[in-house]
C-alpha cells in the first residue's frame, strides 16, 4: 500500500529548507576549504577555487542567521519532531516503527546540536589560520569535528525519514501548497502566542 503525502505546514517548510540550503552549501565549501589548505584525512584533485574561505563563511554566515529561528520553531512548534522524554526507552522495540521514529527525533535533535557548534566554531576561527597552515589551531580542529558530525547526521537524518514518510515525506517538504490556518497572514499571530506561552 502506497503511503499518502503528509501534510506539513508551511513555516516549517520554509524554514526547514532554507536551513537545509544554507547548511549544505556551508559543508560543500567546508570541504573544499579543508581540500584546498588542509587535506591530512585525505583530499580530491579539485580545482582551486579564488576566496573560498570567504565563500564558505558567507554560506556559514546565512546559517548562522536562519538557524536559530528554525531552533526556536522547532522547541515551540516542531518539539514532537524531537526527543521526547521516552525517545530512547523506545529504542529498544527495535526493527518496529516507533523505534525508527524515536530515531529519527534523536537524530533531528542532535542536528541542531551538531549545527549550533558548527556555527559557534566556526565564528571563532580567524581566515588567516587556514592560508598559514596553521592547522591545529583548537578552534580549527573544533570546527573540523563539527562539521563531520553534521554531515553524519544529515546522513541519518535523510535515513531515518525515509524510513519513517518514505518519499511521500520528502515532496511534501517541497510542496508549494498550503491551508488557511498556515497562511503567513496569521504567522504574526502565532509568533506573539508563543511569546506569551513559552512553555507550550
Amino acid at each position: 500500500m502506497s503511503r499518502s503525502k503528509p501534510y506539513l505546514p508551511l513555516l516549517l517548510r520554509i524554514l526547514h529548507n532554507l536551513n537545509a540550503l544554507f547548511a549544505l552549501l556551508a559543508i560543500i565549501t567546508s570541504f573544499l576549504v579543508y581540500n584546498t589548505y588542509d587535506g591530512r584525512f585525505g583530499k580530491l584533485p579539485l580545482p582551486r577555487i579564488p576566496d573560498i574561505i570567504g565563500i564558505h563563511g558567507t554560506f556559514g554566515l546565512f546559517f548562522l542567521l536562519i538557524l536559530p529561528i528554525f531552533a526556536i520553531y522547532s522547541f515551540h512548534a516542531g518539539e514532537k519532531r524531537l526527543l521526547q522524554s521516552d525517545s530512547f526507552q523506545k529504542l529498544s522495540q527495535f526493527g518496529k516503527p516507533i523505534w525508527w521514529l524515536s530515531l529519527q527525533r534523536i537524530i533531528n535533535t542532535a542536528m541542531l546540536l551538531a549545527a549550533t557548534f558548527a556555527v559557534i566554531t566556526g565564528r571563532m576561527m580567524q581566515e588567516k589560520w587556514l592560508p598559514n597552515q596553521e592547522l591545529n589551531q583548537i578552534w580549527y580542529l573544533l570546527h573540523l569535528t563539527a562539521w563531520a558530525i553534521l554531515v553524519i547526521c544529515l546522513a541519518l537524518h535523510l535515513l531515518a525519514t525515509a524510513k519513517v514518510g518514505g518519499i511521500q515525506v520528502f515532496m511534501a517538504m517541497f510542496d508549494t501548497k498550503f491551508r488557511q490556518k498556515d497562511s503567513p497572514s496569521t504567522w504574526l499571530e502565532k509568533i506573539r502566542f508563543w511569546l506569551r506561552n513559552p512553555h507550550l
